[in-house]
């Protein structure tokens, strides 16, 4: 089922809203986006195809596609001392590298503009920032705005997005959800996998419905429950639901060799979630249900 008609605006710099018209009441409704992270679009070893068949499938669902941080490895800056020569692509050996990053991917990736709706910042970026004194990530933003036509968002390391949906035939009919999202910190945990944050998350951000986060390269989703209570002393349960993005840079290989190896790190998973959001009818009070599928 395709999407319906959806924009975005920017509330704040870090805070922005999708909406969506419909008739979000109506027996059936459903709306898909499309949640991302950890691209590193530029290293050979970013599995580019899973990621053009994702990016493909958001492109025909008419979904809005976000990416929550390290869309771009930029590790083979000149005075970077993670570089190597192994890591680079042909077209990014250049002399103005941090340029032809961007400016490559922009156009490789025109032709989904229509569906990315946004982009928050990773450490990877960030610390081309800090040592380079460059913003890879908002030069391909600019671009892909200015030359391809998208209307993408640039927000932060962390930030919020609404998911609002507003009747057009009755204005007054809006329901929406809230995203928090954080690119990650941390190592994850090797036996948790990242999970041990959800419940100090969910402390931190109690107004999220949603809270999402990468940079641990692992794929699941878990969901929380809360007690909350109306002015007028009703009781009831509030559901939460944590995502956690993977990569789409496979490190691993044969195990044979490279620092993911030399530090003991597993396979990772590669991907990411389809958020749904659909109107359970048979509630008493109606209501928008939130649910979260592993891309395939």
């Amino acid at each position: 089922m395709a999407n319906h008609n959806w924009s975005v605006k920017a509330l704040s710099r870090n805070v922005h809203v999708i909406t969506v018209l419909a008739d979000w009441r109506r027996p059936g409704f459903e709306f898909e986006a499309l949640l991302t992270s950890d691209w590193h679009y530029d290293h050979p070893k970013c599995n580019r195809t899973l990621l053009r068949k994702h990016l493909g499938q958001a492109l025909e669902k008419k979904a809005p596609v976000f990416c929550n941080g390290d869309a771009f490895c930029v590790m083979q800056g000149k005075k970077d001392r993670r570089g190597s020569k192994g890591d680079v692509r042909p077209e990014h050996m250049v002399a103005d590298y941090f340029d032809a990053v961007p400016r490559s991917a922009a156009e490789e990736l025109a032709e989904f503009a229509p569906v990315l709706a946004g982009f928050g910042y990773g450490n990877h970026e960030t610390a081309i920032i800090k040592h380079n004194e460059t913003d890879v990530l908002r030069s391909f933003v600019s671009t892909l705005n200015q030359e391809h036509g998208a209307k993408a968002f640039l927000g932060g390391y962390g930030g919020w997005l609404f998911f609002r949906f507003v009747n057009p035939k009755n204005p007054k009919e809006i329901m929406t959800k809230r995203m928090k999202y954080f690119h990650g910190s941390g190592g994850g945990g090797i036996m948790s996998k990242g999970t041990l944050t959800n419940v100090r998350q969910a402390a931190i951000y109690p107004d999220a419905d949603i809270v999402h986060k990468g940079h641990i390269h692992e794929l699941w989703e878990m969901t929380l429950m809360q007690e909350s209570v109306t002015s007028q002393g009703r009781v009831y349960h509030k559901t939460q639901k944590h995502i956690c993005t993977s990569a789409y840079k496979e490190e691993y290989g044969d195990g044979a060799e490279g620092w993911h190896i030399e530090r003991g790190a597993p396979p990772k998973p590669l991907g990411g979630y389809w958020l749904k959001f659909q109107v359970d009818k048979r509630a008493r009070a109606q209501e928008m249900l939130i649910s979260a599928t592993q891309t395939v």
